[in-house]
């Protein structure tokens, strides 16, 4: 943090010390590709994530800089005129959150100058953008004496980015992010918004994301193309089942009525869609009882099923799995959108070096990369960070 106020000094000048901010990444323990069709998600705030310094300003200016990209040098925006362009790259994110948070009628009355600082990796998957946004929310909360809740700053950090930056992500991220807790993960219904804490007690095994280093090319155009596969497998569903989302269906209902599904793909979309909602919150109740086996048992379906029913893995993530579960992981899959980006595995503690090389080696081997492994820890959602 003192990297980051010092940077801040130097670019923006010394009148009036800049308060210290934090928005972790987050990591989705099981549940994936459930969020957009109203089933159940299990992320955790990590302990990376985006610092900013923030300061108010006597103008409408929003003027912001990045250390993760200094070649862009300070980007400014007019608060009364906010606008997404494709030069200001990641400025967008909190363009969007200052946009979404003017419009709801929260009273922004001056500019901010800000300094960003991220160690989330890049291109991980782990929701560097949502962690950019609760930042954001939580200077403008702190700096404005804004009442507004937590929930609330989700809802606007995530219509930022769905309206301002323009990508259709579900709620998954932001929520996780703007509330997590150290230790806890968090079984959201993505539906109501219904949540709940569930401690995760990793006494003698660890949390370690692997990441592929395979550049995520087709993620954005399959996810879309998944999200349709599913709105018509809905719609074939409705025809008999008084149902709002996939999420509502069970194992049995959906088994009866599959052949309502016209199109075969769909049908492995929606099967994939409610077999691992159920999966979930199957998941949470091994963990509530300590039974982390179970718990790995259930990652492993979980990745199988998206590979073969939702079909988003591709062979750099299928590689790093097939190996995690080869060098002895409790449990592993992919996390994230797919087609690269990370996967998440429980391994004993004793056992971490030896399994980073080793899932290391056969990665390689297998594909040609070098995989980058991060040992995390569960950490607190956004906050405004306590002067040291």
């Amino acid at each position: 943090m003192k990297e980051i106020i010092r940077t801040f000094k130097e670019q923006f000048g010394g009148n009036g010390e800049p308060q210290p901010f934090f928005a972790p990444g987050r990591v989705n323990l099981i549940g994936e590709h459930t969020d957009y069709n109203g089933g159940h998600v299990f992320p955790c705030a990590l302990s990376v994530g985006t610092y900013a310094a923030a300061r108010k300003r006597e103008d409408q200016k929003l003027r912001m800089y990045s250390m993760n990209f200094p070649e862009l040098g300070i980007i400014e925006a007019d608060i009364d005129d906010l606008k997404y362009e494709d030069q200001d790259d990641w400025a967008n994110y909190p363009k969007g959150v200052v946009e979404m948070f003017t419009k709801e009628g929260y009273d922004v009355p001056s500019g901010v100058d800000l300094v960003f600082y991220g160690n989330i990796p890049n291109g991980a998957g782990l929701s560097s953008s949502a962690s950019i946004e609760l930042v954001t929310s939580v200077v403008l909360k702190e700096l404005f004496s804004l009442s507004i809740d937590r929930v609330e700053m989700v809802r606007l950090s995530q219509r930022a980015e769905n309206e301002f930056v323009g990508v259709n992500c579900g709620i998954m991220d932001q929520f996780a992010i703007g509330m997590g807790k150290k230790d806890h993960a968090l079984l959201l219904d993505c539906q109501t918004l219904d949540y709940r804490y569930t401690p995760i007690n990793l006494d003698s095994e660890t949390l370690i994301i692997a990441n592929t280093n395979k550049r995520r090319g087709l993620a954005d155009s399959k996810y879309n193309e998944r999200r349709v596969q599913c709105e018509e497998a809905l719609k074939d569903l409705q025809q008999t089942l008084d149902i709002q989302s996939l999420g509502d269906v069970s194992k049995q209902e959906f088994e009866e009525n599959k052949h309502l599904i016209q199109d075969p793909e769909a049908r492995k979309r929606a099967k994939h869609a409610i077999f691992e909602n159920c999966r979930t919150i199957e998941a949470v109740e091994k963990l509530n009882q300590g039974d982390i086996e179970g718990f790995g048992k259930l990652m492993n379906e979980s990745h199988r099923s998206l590979r073969d029913d939702y079909e988003v893995t591709g062979k750099e993530l299928d590689a790093l799995v097939e190996a995690a579960w080869e060098e002895g992981a409790v449990g592993s899959r992919m996390t994230g959108a797919g087609f690269g980006g990370c996967t998440i595995s429980i391994v004993k503690r004793e056992d971490t070096d030896r399994f980073k090389e080793k899932v290391g080696e056969k990665y390689y081997q297998e594909t040609g990369l070098e995989a980058d492994f991060y040992v995390v820890e569960i950490g607190d959602g956004a906050k405004k960070l306590e002067e040291e």
